[in-house]
Order: C-alpha cells, then sequence, then structure tokens
C-alpha cells in the first residue's frame, strides 16, 4: 500500500470544539469554534480564527474579548447546535438551557456548564482570507471544582472533553503516558 496525495486542506485532527462566548453578561451570544490553540506560553495567548459573515464576528472585534468554554460529552448537542444556528435569530444560552456565569476579568459571561473556560482579551487580529484569526491573551482560567481532585490538582479525565474531526465529534480516550515518559530514567529497584 502507498500514500495518496490529496490537494491542501484543513486536514490536521483531531482539534478542539470549543463554545465561545462573546459579548456582555446581558447581550451576549455563542459560536462553535474549531479553529482555536494555544501559540503561546509566556505570556499565556490563544487565537481564535472566525468568518467575516459569522454573527458573532462584529461582537468581538468591537468588545476585544471572548471566553473559550471547552466541550464535553454532555455538551456535544449543544456544541452542534450552536455551531449551525446563528446568533442573529436564537437566544442561544436561552434555546440551549444554557447557564450564564459571570467571568472575573472581562464582560464576556463563561457557559457555566463547560469544565473549563479561558478569559481572553484581543491583543492582535490577522486577516487571513476565508477567516481572521483574534490573537489573545489567557486572562483566567476558570475551573469548575468538580474536576479538582483531593490535592488540589485539575483530573482531565473526569471532564469527558470532546473533540472534532472530519465531520465528527469524539470523546477524548484514556491517557497514553505523560509528559517527559519516554525519556525519563527507570528507577533502579535492585537490591545491594
Amino acid at each position: 500500500m502507498g500514500r495518496q496525495i490529496w490537494k491542501a486542506g484543513t486536514f490536521e485532527y483531531p482539534i478542539p470544539a470549543a463554545l465561545v462566548s462573546v459579548g456582555d453578561y446581558q447581550n451576549s451570544n455563542l459560536l462553535t469554534i474549531a479553529w482555536t490553540g494555544i501559540i503561546n506560553s509566556n505570556p499565556p495567548m490563544c487565537y481564535i480564527s472566525v468568518r467575516k459573515e459569522r454573527y458573532s464576528y462584529d461582537i468581538i472585534n468591537k468588545n476585544r474579548e471572548f471566553v473559550i468554554n471547552l466541550t464535553n460529552k454532555k455538551l456535544v448537542r449543544v456544541t452542534d447546535w450552536c455551531g449551525v444556528r446563528s446568533g442573529s435569530k436564537f437566544d442561544k444560552f436561552e434555546e440551549m438551557h444554557l447557564t450564564k456565569e459571570k467571568a472575573k476579568f472581562i464582560k464576556c459571561p463563561i457557559v457555566s456548564e463547560s469544565p473549563v473556560a479561558l478569559e481572553c482579551k484581543v491583543v492582535e487580529t490577522k486577516d487571513l482570507g476565508s477567516h481572521t484569526m483574534f490573537i489573545a491573551k489567557i486572562l483566567s482560567i476558570d475551573v469548575d471544582e468538580k474536576y479538582i481532585d483531593k490535592n488540589g490538582a485539575f483530573d482531565i479525565s473526569k471532564c469527558e472533553l470532546i473533540a472534532y474531526a472530519n465531520g465528527g465529534y469524539y470523546e477524548l480516550g484514556k491517557k497514553l503516558g505523560t509528559f517527559g515518559y519516554s525519556v525519563r530514567k527507570k528507577k533502579n529497584k535492585e537490591k545491594r
């Protein structure tokens, strides 16, 4: 068996299926974003890419802030629905029975049902063609306390996070290793 060459496209999977909240607590919207990720560690920075024709585009461009709400198995239908319905016609929080929670550093609400929310402040925009990339500083990471273990650490295995790949939503599976495990020295267990 050989390899096939396809034309260039967006085939880097899996990717997040995130609910992004925009606006303020009274006048907010949600949109589903797959084009998102971390771009810097110090300072912590991320991006979202949004089409100009999306209802939320002008809101983000004006307010210069957003919240990336990670999604899980319980939110998969909500995530899909918010990606195919326009905020110009629906109050997505109301339609999907989601709870708004006040953010600490920005005016956009957090989706209370989300296990993790990143409060973000836009520092730069880049027009890339079909999408505009909003580059932002991460001001805060808001974590639902039910995912904190007895030692105060975040237990991601309890979140049931989802990803998007090739037209489908997938629940993330079991942990296969930890960062650096492939080069970690084994402890000498021989008795002397």
